[in-house]
């Protein structure tokens, strides 16, 4: 048995673009990183971001008290196991996605928007704005990841303007409904993946991602592998200080398909620990994706208008455990 194949390409193969510019709004810089996005986007739906502006200590403190986390024992993690509102902790055999055959080999630490104690979205009528956990005896932990996740999601919104612009859209056509947007953050912890697990096992199994837009740091230990324009599965390497951006499954179809959701996986053969964090961004939950915005006269949208909540709600059911209908006979813990 050995590992899912993939083939190992040279890091220059996937662009890295240098986002500085338009980080600090400068006279004309949206454009000019907009058209390197679009031409980018189009053909591989992947590339890196340096310049993004989020400092190395933030990034660091994150990775160190989320590794501090995953190393805890199982029953202190599952005290704050997911809830409803999809904000904690899932251990592996918690997530699948849809068309695999396997779990992943992962454990998840999810959690977003940071609500103030008073603030009426608590009230748990909006399933996406609920409450985040967090363990009571590790504060250092919350402090870590509410930062890193206000940095990335300034970072995601520069971008998603240059991506309107790239289009000949407006500025803000894509974020004028991101008051309380529902992005979920993700510190992933993947054990080392042996050979004879075969090549159906992933620590995340081939997937395009439900949302809008991804940012990812990755560690030094690599894994992932996006799949080419000819099928192929091809290796996205770690690049010191720089983020991995995807666009996910809503921005393809918000943009009618003019920008591509790329299948990607993740294979951790390195005999290592490997650990990476991510955000997924979102507008509101109730923002209407509807790829009509930017069809011209002569064009058909191909998809018809959805909510951010709804498509997000759809893809959970068929991803998460603790999601799913009990089994006949009882309930069971989401996690057995």
């Amino acid at each position: 048995m050995s590992y899912a194949a993939s083939r190992h390409i040279d890091r220059s193969q996937i662009p890295i673009i240098d986002i500085s510019a338009l980080r600090g709004h400068a006279q004309g810089a949206v454009e000019a990183v907009a058209a390197q996005m679009l031409e980018t986007a189009r053909r591989i739906g992947f590339f890196y971001v340096t310049g993004h502006g989020v400092p190395a200590a933030t990034l660091v403190e994150a990775n160190r008290r989320s590794r501090e986390f995953f190393a805890r024992p199982l029953e202190r993690k599952l005290e704050c196991k997911v809830n409803p509102y999809h904000r904690g902790f899932l251990r592996i055999g918690e997530a699948k996605m849809e068309s695999a055959t396997r779990v992943d080999l992962k454990e998840s630490w999810i959690w977003g928007l940071e609500l103030a104690a008073d603030d009426p979205a608590r009230d748990g009528h909006d399933p996406f704005l609920g409450h985040n956990q967090w363990p009571s005896d590790f504060p250092e932990f919350r402090a870590a990841l509410v930062r890193l996740f206000g940095e990335m999601s300034s970072v995601a919104v520069d971008l998603m303007r240059a991506f309107a612009v790239s289009m000949s859209l407006p500025e803000d056509t894509f974020i004028r409904t991101a008051r309380r947007p529902v992005s979920r953050g993700s510190s992933i912890y993947y054990p080392p993946q042996p050979p004879d697990m075969g090549a159906e096992q992933f620590g995340v199994s081939p997937h395009t991602d439900y949302g809008c837009l991804t940012l990812l740091w990755q560690d030094d230990v690599g894994g992932l592998e996006v799949r080419g324009a000819s099928g192929e599965w091809l290796t996205a390497h770690p690049v010191e200080g720089a983020f991995v951006v995807n666009v996910g499954d809503l921005l393809a179809r918000w943009t009618n398909d003019g920008f591509r959701s790329t299948p990607h996986r993740v294979v951790n053969r390195s005999g290592r620990e490997r650990y990476s964090m991510a955000l997924f961004w979102d507008p509101d939950g109730e923002t209407v994706i509807d790829p009509s915005v930017v069809c011209a006269a002569d064009e058909t949208p191909r998809y018809p208008p959805v909510t951010v909540a709804a498509h997000i709600t759809e893809r959970y059911q068929q991803s998460f455990a603790y999601r799913q209908p009990a089994p006949p006979g009882g309930a069971t813990d989401a996690g057995a």
